[in-house]
């Protein structure tokens, strides 16, 4: 069976090594997945980028998304990370397990946000009318459906590459469902 390992800051590009060490100033260490990023020349930069485009959703919103899509695509990595980025983003243990399990009765525009994600996720992209005319319902607009689309995107690119390597773990692993 072959075996994924991480690559170190030595085992990179002079152009990845700039990125790990900003990274290394800015979050205090290089996430397992970022470093596998650096495998390929471009992929860390472009996934970073992506990632820190400017976005009609909130970072709570993100997260949402973030957190219904690794749990629908089985990434154990990516729920343990957006476990603790769910919390810094102000969701309880409890919220974030209610997201996990595909609800969040604690706020109805958050609700209607799961639901769409889920039903984007679950479908490919074939969302059902009843969740998108919720999500409209809910204040969100084309703008953020859009953005949506991005982020779950961005989501699936993390789950394949983890669920594709397995490689170790570096956060409190979340809670099994």
């Amino acid at each position: 069976m072959t075996k994924f390992a991480v690559p170190t800051r030595g085992e990179v590009s002079e152009s990845n090594q700039a990125i790990f060490d900003k990274l290394e100033k800015g979050l205090g260490f290089v996430p397992n997945l970022y470093a596998y990023f650096a495998k390929n020349e471009t992929a860390l930069a472009d996934y970073l980028a992506m990632q820190g485009r400017k976005s009609t959703l909130k970072a709570k919103e993100r997260e949402v998304i973030n957190i219904v899509t690794s749990q629908i695509n089985g990434c154990h990595y990516c729920q343990s990370a957006h476990t603790v980025l769910g919390k810094m983003n102000g969701f309880s243990e409890d919220q974030i397990l209610e997201i996990r399990k595909g609800s969040a009765s604690f706020d109805n525009k958050l609700n209607a946000l799961v639901k769409f994600t889920q039903s984007i996720v679950e479908n490919k992209g074939n969302a059902s009318t009843e969740s998108k005319e919720a999500f409209f319902a809910a204040g969100y607009d084309e703008s953020s459906l859009i953005d949506v689309v991005f982020v779950v995107g961005d989501k699936i690119i993390s789950n394949y590459i983890h669920n594709l390597t397995g490689f170790e773990i570096d956060f409190p692993l979340a809670a099994e469902l």
